[in-house]
């Protein structure tokens, strides 16, 4: 019987808070700038499989504000995009200037 290699990816998740002096209104318009800037990565960089960030739908019970989840290639792709370019600027300009907490959770999926 033939051996198959099997794929390991890597699933990046976010879980960001906003700042809270930031109004309702605020909150909104960066939800939307974030999915937008992060969302444009695909394609961009080498490894970076899926991307969605979640800004809608979101319960009473969260105590988190938007969520970021993708998937890559390899820790290696992880590891290259955490300093493309690209993404440092997404995340230097549209993320972290209005976030107070970050959660990271990576993990490979077979």
């Amino acid at each position: 019987m033939p051996q198959y290699r099997r794929t390991t990816m890597v699933k990046h998740i976010i879980l960001w808070t906003l700042k809270s002096e930031l109004s309702e209104q605020e909150k909104a318009t960066i939800k939307v700038a974030i999915k937008d800037g992060l969302e444009g990565l695909a394609g961009k960089i080498p490894g970076l499989v899926d991307i969605k960030v979640h800004i809608d739908g979101r319960l009473e019970s969260s105590n988190a504000d938007l969520m970021l989840d993708c998937t890559l290639e390899s820790a290696d792709a992880l590891k290259a995009y955490a300093v493309h370019p690209a993404h440092v600027e997404v995340a230097d300009t549209k993320v972290r200037p209005y976030t107070a907490l970050r959660s990271c959770l990576d993990f490979e999926i077979r």
